[in-house]
């Protein structure tokens, strides 16, 4: 079993490529440094996430594997056609947001305290798959009240320099609430919402799911 302090070879190199990513851009698909894994994800989630937050009344937030966490910067977000936010801290209520990223030197340093919160937008399947149990069980020991991630469950279009997928981890939804739910079970006190997306109709460039209709599967637990 691999864990923080002996994690699998492929993670430790999967770390390095993101690392070189974030210092260098893409130069492949004419990213900049700064637009690359600019940590906008969240957007699109942030107003599943405040129903956590408002459920249970968290006050501080980890986002773990934010990127550079551009979205946390932005002014006047346009979160859905109807909502307009002054910046996502506001609109969440919160006195804290934590960013942490192993591969972006400025937020690498893991904390060592809890958050009420701890949300992760686009980046479990980025894990390799042997630390994958090791990484949901140090997001749920991080987390005072509740858990929040949302995974791709099809093939990336975006490929690592070294020719890997970037989903390194592609599971079925069934797999996933599996792995999320055990480890669920060691963490009692934590509620936890898991939105799983599968790509379905044809496919289009080299199999992977670009421009491919989104379904989502969510699994919830709340205490």
């Amino acid at each position: 079993m691999y864990t923080r302090d002996n994690p699998s070879p492929e993670y430790l190199e999967m770390v390095r490529m993101y690392e070189t990513l974030h210092e260098e851009g893409e130069a492949s698909a004419g990213k900049s440094a700064k637009q690359t894994f600019p940590g906008k994800m969240l957007i699109r989630h942030a107003p599943g996430i405040k129903e956590m937050i408002d459920r249970t009344g968290a006050k501080t937030i980890l986002d773990y594997g934010a990127g550079k966490g551009l979205g946390y910067t932005l002014k006047d977000v346009q979160l859905t056609k109807s909502l307009k936010v002054a910046s996502i801290q506001d609109y969440w209520d919160v006195d804290e947001i934590r960013c942490y990223d192993p591969g972006y030197e400025p937020f690498s340093e893991l904390p060592t305290q809890q958050y009420d919160g701890v949300i992760s937008t686009d980046v479990l399947e980025h894990i390799t798959e042997p630390d994958v149990p090791w990484v949901i069980d140090e997001m749920f020991s991080l987390a005072r009240k509740f858990v929040y991630a949302n995974i791709a469950c099809y093939p990336a279009v975006k490929l690592l320099p070294n020719g890997q997928n970037a989903h390194c981890t592609v599971r079925p939804p069934q797999w996933w609430a599996g792995v999320v739910h055990a480890i669920a079970m060691r963490h009692t006190g934590v509620s936890y919402r898991l939105i799983m997306s599968t790509a379905t109709g044809p496919r289009k460039k080299f199999g992977f799911a670009k421009n491919r209709k989104k379904v989502y599967h969510t699994v919830e637990r709340m205490v």
